[in-house]
């Protein structure tokens, strides 16, 4: 198989708005020599290029700019937006867009799906353009050889759509969510439906293409070993542009269950929950199985109480799921009249609350799931002990505050096949001795959008009130469920030191190799935001933020 191809005082107040001025000139003049770069490097194809830019002035922009945000607290009249979005077709048009982009001082953000929780692969406080990759969305499936070429802009239902159209017994161990696209989910390691059985998507990853800040397309051997270890993990927009993944399929029985069992704080789930701790993550590796813990009101007396709901998918029939759920959750109650059998392409549109859905909803990139709170705020720990009652009834009084109303947190098993795998394998080190992985959501309505700061203030209380029940030193969170809370880099450019505050809570001793990575690929930090993985960038500021840049060096 190819690879595919593709107060303020006076004085400053006037300071401040000459400034201003200045800097929309600017960015106005640099948005037209950007532009004309763009433009100078195809003149034989000046339709097509023509097809792929859109500025604020196009009729398209602000279709492509909101087709693929699915935070809208990262879309409003007040969200800086991109001079530019450059939608490529090939790998000469992203290859231009890097080297123009370059020439006249923008940054790029970088979307594929649009589901980065802090808006960054499409907001900037600085000048910057939008690389969407929209358009590439090639997918070549070998299932004689189980191994797939996929372009990064790809979503997942697509692709899960795409096998099974040639195999029902073979699948690849992706995202939970279809509208995730590829190139953000394998950028962070990425869990979903099947990683107690297989690992995490990036995992599964065997090869892929990417454009780098020189304008190189490497493959996987040309990268070399360091650069392709960092970008299936060590979080998107640091390394470069990536178009496609080589992943391999993995086996499925024709026939999985899955069941959505729910209980409230006066059917015993407390108790439930507690239990489901020490159960869930030495389940069989067959099993995925998470709890999302929201608030109701109560059919007995109308006032909100707690209901969890147990969700699972196992990768066999009822016959055997049953006896086993009863030997090892007997408390759970589990009767085959709760559970579904299907396939495994159609468990993932049921467990994403849509049974009446046909398999082609997979394919809808702009479907916004009723399940799913339009403008939220999410944040991430990992659990190594189980929370004692009294904890657990700590965070339903947390959820029961007016604020916490439409808040929820996901328990997330670990365990099987992440219990097998070294920390340092991928960037992505919460493996072995992780219980299960918490996500903590506050979400709202874009209508009710004047109280966000409420509800952030919400999370952020439950985030603190969990300190004591989490891991620690780091307080480790998942890149992927992106937090600026726990740290930012600088706008221009930021220290090891700084950077660590944040890096080592996503990557804990993996972000020294990720520095070591961008010191060698990116050195002057063309590829940055927010929380990218900063490059060391001379032996003095090694210096002065005492680090060992030869020592890191010899490690790696």
């Amino acid at each position: 198989m190819k690879p595919l191809q593709f107060s303020m005082s006076p004085f400053l107040f006037v300071v401040l708005i000459i400034f201003s001025s200045s800097w929309a000139t600017t960015s106005a003049d640099t948005h037209e020599d950007f532009l004309h770069c763009l433009s100078s490097l195809h003149p034989e194809d000046s339709s097509s290029i023509s097809s792929i830019i859109h500025t604020q002035r196009n009729s398209s922009y602000s279709s492509v700019l909101e087709a693929s945000i699915h935070n809208l607290r990262f879309s409003t009249p007040t969200t800086p937006k991109p001079l530019v979005i450059v939608t490529p077709l090939n790998a000469p048009h992203v290859q231009s867009t890097i080297h123009c982009s370059k020439k006249h001082g923008l940054q790029i953000r970088t979307r594929s799906g649009g589901h980065d929780f802090e808006g960054l692969s499409y907001v900037s406080k600085v000048p910057f353009i939008v690389v969407d990759l929209v358009s590439f969305r090639s997918i070549d499936v070998d299932i004689d050889n189980r191994v797939a070429w996929v372009q990064t802009g790809t979503i997942f239902g697509e692709l899960y759509y795409k096998i099974a159209e040639k195999s029902r017994n073979l699948t690849f161990p992706g995202g939970f969510v279809p509208t995730v696209g590829m190139g953000g989910l394998i950028s962070g390691g990425g869990h979903g439906l099947l990683f107690r059985k297989y690992g995490l998507a990036g995992d599964n990853v065997i090869d892929a293409q990417l454009v780098d800040v020189n304008g190189r397309v490497l493959d996987r051997k040309s990268m070399e070993e360091d650069l392709f270890w960092a970008i299936r993990g060590g979080g998107g927009g640091s390394f470069g542009i990536v178009l496609a993944w080589k992943i391999n399929l993995v086996p499925i029985p024709e026939t999985v269950t899955a069941f959505l069992f729910s209980r409230t704080l006066e059917q015993n789930f407390t108790n439930l929950l507690h239990r489901w701790q020490y159960v869930a993550p030495n389940f069989p590796d067959d099993i995925y199985s998470t709890v999302i813990v929201s608030t109701m009101n109560s059919t007995q007396d109308g006032n909100r109480t707690v209901v969890g709901t147990f969700i699972s998918l196992f990768l066999g029939g009822i016959h055997e799921l049953i006896p086993m759920m009863q030997e090892r959750f007997p408390e759970l109650g589990l009767v085959k009249e709760d559970c579904i059998e299907t396939s495994w392409v159609e468990s993932v549109v049921f467990l994403n609350g849509l049974p009446n859905q046909t398999l082609d909803i997979l394919l809808n990139r702009t479907y916004r799931s009723v399940n799913f709170s339009p403008v939220f705020k999410g944040k991430s720990d990992y659990v190594h002990e189980p929370l004692p009652e009294i904890g657990l009834e700590g965070i339903w009084s947390q959820l029961l505050e007016e604020d916490g109303r439409s808040g929820s947190v996901y328990f997330v098993s670990y365990g099987g096949k992440m219990n097998e795998i070294a920390e340092t394998a991928l960037p992505f080190p919460h493996r072995r001795g992780n219980l299960y992985e918490l996500y903590y959501n506050a979400g709202w309505q874009e209508e009710d959008s004047m109280n966000s700061q409420r509800y952030i203030s919400w999370i952020r209380r439950l985030y603190s009130y969990m300190a004591s029940y989490v891991s620690k030193s780091p307080r480790q969170a998942y890149v992927n469920y992106r937090d600026l809370d726990i740290g930012m880099n600088n706008e221009d450019n930021t220290s090891y030191v700084q950077a660590s505050v944040w890096g080592r809570k996503y990557f804990k001793n993996n972000f020294d190799r990720l520095v070591y990575v961008k010191t060698k690929i990116d050195p002057e930090n063309f590829f940055r935001h927010e929380q990218s993985i900063p490059p060391i960038f001379s032996w003095e500021s090694c210096k002065e933020d005492h680090v060992n840049y030869e020592s890191m060096y010899v490690a790696y």
